[in-house]
């Protein structure tokens, strides 16, 4: 964490001819001023896996390169941010100050309605039973979570993975195991599923076991938590996927998935 004490005192630099200064308002969070007029903010985070990801909103660039100079200098590297790639502007300006992409995620709208997905008869393969979110064993969630990261990092690595869902610095990759519905085999977990609602609900994660994949399991893990966020009146979920991870893209988009946009991680 940053533990800094806090800079009441104005930062400017001679990048533009403007009058704009920077003042740190509180842990975090910075002010861009022209006069006494707020014309930009910026703002740092740590995300749930620990890394510390910057954001700014400014009305022009000579207050997004103040703030982003003021922010920079009191924040300990590496730092991210995500930009939506259609916004070039706003990529180029974070380039400018150094950063440079070490991602790209497509997002996509994906239907709920088994008529439309094509999974109104999908079922588990034999011996394998869906739980739904919330019903899962804590421990066997855990234990299957740990086998699968472990086994992608073996291989095509967590880069490949959305990037929420990188371990965080203690190891424990559960945040809230009410949000995970699982394939369960008699004596262990098989896979699972990751759904979040906050405005809209989105797909953070679907993973099987290597030894248990092409089984048809993530299409019947997919297939019960589409129905059940249909039965309860979502017309659509919402997932992104890493560029390179064809086996994803691939699954949405047989299931009527459509590409709505792509987002930048940027790093420095």
């Amino acid at each position: 964490m940053n533990t800094k004490p806090l800079n009441t005192k104005p930062f400017s630099s001679g990048l533009s001819e403007n009058a704009v200064t920077v003042t740190r308002v509180a842990d975090r969070q910075w002010h861009a001023l022209d006069d006494d007029l707020v014309v930009g903010r910026g703002y740092a985070e740590y995300r749930p896996d620990g890394r510390l990801f910057v954001s700014i909103d400014a009305w022009h660039d000579a207050a997004f390169n103040q703030l982003a100079e003021a922010m920079l200098a009191e924040l300990s590297a590496p730092l991210y941010t995500v930009v939506d790639e259609a916004d070039a502007e706003l990529t180029a300006a974070w380039q400018r100050a150094g950063f440079t992409v070490r991602r790209r995620e497509w997002e996509y709208a994906v239907p709920t309605s088994p008529r439309v997905t094509g999974l109104e008869a999908v079922l588990p393969p034999p011996g394998v039973t869906i739980v739904p979110a919330g019903q899962a064993d804590e421990g066997l969630l855990r234990a299957v979570d740990r086998a699968i990261r472990d086994e992608v990092e073996a291989t095509v690595g967590w880069r490949s993975m959305p990037a929420e869902v990188i371990p965080r610095p203690e190891g424990d990759t559960i945040v809230d195991p009410s949000k995970y519905a699982v394939a369960a085999a008699p004596d262990r977990y098989l896979g699972l599923i990751r759904v979040v609602t906050v405005n809209r609900p989105r797909i953070g994660l679907v993973a099987v076991r290597a030894g248990e994949q092409r089984r048809g399991i993530a299409r019947a893990l997919l297939a019960h938590a589409l129905e059940t966020l249909h039965r309860s009146g979502s017309a659509e979920a919402w997932t992104e996927v890493h560029e390179s991870n064809r086996a994803a893209s691939a699954l949405f988009q047989g299931i009527g998935a459509r590409p709505m946009s792509s987002n930048l991680e940027l790093v420095r």
